[in-house]
């Protein structure tokens, strides 16, 4: 596998969270500006956001918006909550399947997380859609969390 897809060890991705990555669209124009893990590399190049987790020993990532409040990221870099293979929407209580994004509770009932395709090879995990290159760990230069004034259902 190519080096430079790697995206980090098997091991680094959580079963009860997520892992968050940068990647740059190939297409800038591919992404939508309502998006909330759109950011700005330091070169002015759009950059998303991925979130990587286990569900039944499978790595599986996804971009890191609702699919309710698409201005609302998943993973704040803190890693997303994540129960019984379940990935919650903090802010309002929408829950995702991890190991294919259908979201199965909630006001987005019904919509599925735009998925991210990523391989396992050995123990390391790589970038495996060409739609995308890996930029770094972490989030990216975002415009803030996303959250708005919003209801957060993590007790805050």
């Amino acid at each position: 596998m190519d080096e430079h897809r790697r995206i980090a060890g098997v091991e680094e991705v959580p079963e009860e969270s997520t892992l968050l990555a940068t990647l740059r669209p190939v297409d800038p124009e591919s992404v939508d500006e309502g998006e909330g893990d759109l950011g700005e590399g330091e070169d002015g190049d759009p950059e998303v956001e991925a979130v990587l987790t286990r569900a039944a020993g499978e790595v599986r990532a996804f971009r890191n918006y609702c699919q309710h409040w698409t201005d609302v990221r998943l993973d704040k870099d803190d890693g997303a909550f994540v129960r019984d293979g379940e990935v919650f929407c903090q802010t309002h209580g929408a829950t995702f399947e991890a190991d294919g994004g259908y979201c199965n509770f909630g006001p987005c009932e019904g919509a599925v997380l735009e998925s991210v395709d990523v391989t396992v090879d050995g123990d390391a995990v790589y970038l495996d859609d060409d739609g995308y290159e890996f930029v770094r760990l972490g989030p990216s230069a975002g415009k803030g969390d996303g959250s708005g004034s919003r209801i957060d259902f993590t007790g805050n």
